[in-house]
């Protein structure tokens, strides 16, 4: 992962990472004075907890990330949640949710590589690019899995892509989807997108292929399917879709709805804890260097103040780093011209994650 060090940089990031951590609040229900829900709600909102970690939700077919960000912070009572990457309601695979204060990482996990496997299906091209929408072009045309293997290098790399119609790009303040819907056409401009591998894995039938992309962040998988049937002259879309990786979050790391929801309520009846389904809120931070601090620097870091790097054993470090003090995390941090700067910095005080990455689910 690429790490952009500049302080502006950074917190544009975060910036643009609270829409998906807001987007829960606002899809909330208003409740007027007189609705005796009102009470109980507002309750269940001061017995929120402070809960800090990441779940790896295996999102089930259905779902929107939106719905299962809400269902895991009710799962455990948090009182903030929020999604590392938008995953469609008809593909399933990873959807890494982050709570408490490892929602300060998301920018990192969203710019992370995402891995896809997908089926593509020929002879028709529909306009939102999955099985959802209406056909707007057709063929008898079938490719070859020969055909369809030559053409693969076209789209690996960094490529210019047009977005789907259906997306969530704004358009003049508003999502394109809202605006394809209303039966407006959108012209929506090439954007440069990196394929950093592409491959046919099985050809199911004649009307069916199976690939695998690894790409990264903005890159829209309906697009590729969309284009490589255009140039194949046999259209295609999407149906059927799976996220395998996500920034640091692989397949071995993600957790069912079912399991998380079983796990859960064993935690309730005081069988076993909910940190046991958490991963480290540093777990976003993989591809950042760590910096030990003694207990003395990290108060002064934690107060928001610089700490002098001094000595001929200071660590010779340039750049982002994340800070820990007796393997606890502590701040994000700018390191430079002997000193550490601290970015960002976390209060883990309440629920932290305890499963070990490498454990899996």
């Amino acid at each position: 992962m690429t790490v952009t060090t500049a302080d502006s940089a950074l917190h544009a990031q975060a910036r643009d990472a609270n829409e998906n951590i807001l987007a829960d609040a606002r899809s909330e229900p208003r409740r007027t004075n007189n609705d005796p829900r009102a009470g109980k709600q507002q309750q269940q909102k001061r017995d929120r907890r402070d809960v800090h970690g990441w779940v790896a939700l295996d999102k089930p077919i259905g779902m929107t990330s939106t719905q299962a960000v809400a269902v895991v912070k009710r799962l455990f009572n948090a009182k903030r949640a929020g999604h590392a990457g938008t995953l469609d309601p008809l593909a399933s695979g990873g959807l890494p949710i982050a709570l408490g204060e490892a929602t300060k990482t998301v920018p990192f996990v969203m710019d992370g590589r995402k891995r896809y496997r997908f089926t593509v299906c020929w002879g028709e091209e529909r306009d939102t690019d999955d099985t959802e929408g209406r056909v707007i072009r057709s063929s008898e045309l079938r490719p070859t899995a020969e055909a369809i293997s030559t053409l693969l290098p076209q789209f690996t790399g960094l490529i210019a892509q047009i977005p789907p119609q259906y997306s969530a790009i704004k358009v003049q303040g508003e999502r394109a989807y809202d605006l394809a819907r209303d039966g407006e056409t959108v012209e929506l401009a090439p954007r440069p997108v990196e394929i950093h591998h592409l491959s046919l894995v099985e050809q199911l039938d004649r009307e069916r292929s199976v690939f695998e992309a690894e790409c990264g962040k903005g890159t829209y998988v309906r697009a590729l399917a969309r284009d490589i049937g255009r140039i194949l002259g046999c259209f295609g879309h999407i149906c059927a879709l799976r996220r395998t990786l996500v920034g640091p979050f692989t397949e071995q790391d993600m957790i069912p709805l079912e399991e998380l929801e079983a796990l859960c309520n064993r935690a309730a009846s005081g069988e076993g804890s909910l940190a046991d389904a958490l991963l480290p809120v540093e777990t976003a931070l993989d591809d950042i260097p760590a910096l030990a601090v003694n207990r003395s620097d990290a108060a002064r870091l934690q107060r928001g103040q610089a700490v002098i790097l001094r000595g001929r054993d200071a660590p010779i470090l340039e750049g982002l780093v994340y800070v820990t003090v007796a393997g606890d995390l502590i701040a994000l941090a700018e390191t430079g011209q002997g000193q550490i700067v601290p970015k960002r910095v976390f209060n883990l005080a309440g629920l932290t994650g305890s499963a070990g990455k490498e454990k899996g689910h």
